[in-house]
């Protein structure tokens, strides 16, 4: 067996959010007449923390955002994914059939990532097993949030692989040490063609992966 444990990223990989968040901020950005469109925003704001997206925002805009904008952004998004936030197709099943511990690493408020588990409903594999950028105050690209994932679950680097959907969690895997599959999307594939390494287009094909990987 290669790998003991599997750290999943959440946005792009467990629960398809990154249009819904990135078209809140567009339609906010408008609103203040800020030319952002969502096209934009899918590449230069996946996988960042929201710091950063607020702060490209603001030098867009060339002066301070308004003193509540990220609290309505966190509203409206929140009530976004109550409406319309699927899980990723197939993730379920992935997930049901995984037979070694696993756990989600996502740069996202540990509310934020309930919220959406429990939606999803997605929650009750990761009970426990949730760990947020919030908690340690460090985000990706930099790997911190992967290596307190992998300590808290009891693992070593080497026993962790890693399964994300975005170039900075790439980033912060690869830079902790971690081996690391990309799930690729339409908004991502470009991006991954440089990154050499495994990469998978479903969840299907990702579960056919894990397989491979875990029985190696």
């Amino acid at each position: 067996m290669k790998y003991k444990s599997i750290i999943f990223d959440c946005d792009g990989v467990l629960v398809d959010s990154e249009a819904i968040s990135s078209s809140v901020l567009t339609e906010m950005a408008n609103e203040l007449g800020i030319e952002i469109s969502q096209v934009e925003a899918l590449e230069n704001f996946t996988g960042k923390s929201l710091k950063y997206s607020l702060n490209y925002i603001e030098a867009m805009f060339c002066k301070p955002l308004p003193d509540n904008f990220e609290d309505e952004f966190r509203k409206k998004s929140f009530h976004k994914f109550s409406i319309y936030l699927k899980p990723i197709n197939g993730v379920h099943d992935v997930l049901n059939n995984l037979t070694i511990p696993f756990c989600v690493a996502s740069s996202g408020p540990k509310e934020k990532i309930i919220n959406n588990l429990t939606t999803t409903k997605l929650i009750h594999h990761f009970e426990g097993k949730i760990f947020s950028s919030y908690e340690i105050k460090s985000w990706k690209p930099e790997p911190d949030i992967f290596l307190h994932a992998a300590k808290n679950m009891g693992f070593e680097i080497n026993d962790c692989l890693i399964i994300e959907d975005s170039i900075t969690g790439i980033q912060a895997a690869k830079c902790g040490g971690f081996d690391v599959i990309g799930f690729v999307n339409d908004n991502n594939k470009e991006r991954f063609k440089n990154e050499n390494i495994p990469i998978c287009y479903s969840m299907s094909e990702l579960e056919n992966l894990l397989k491979y990987q875990i029985k190696q």
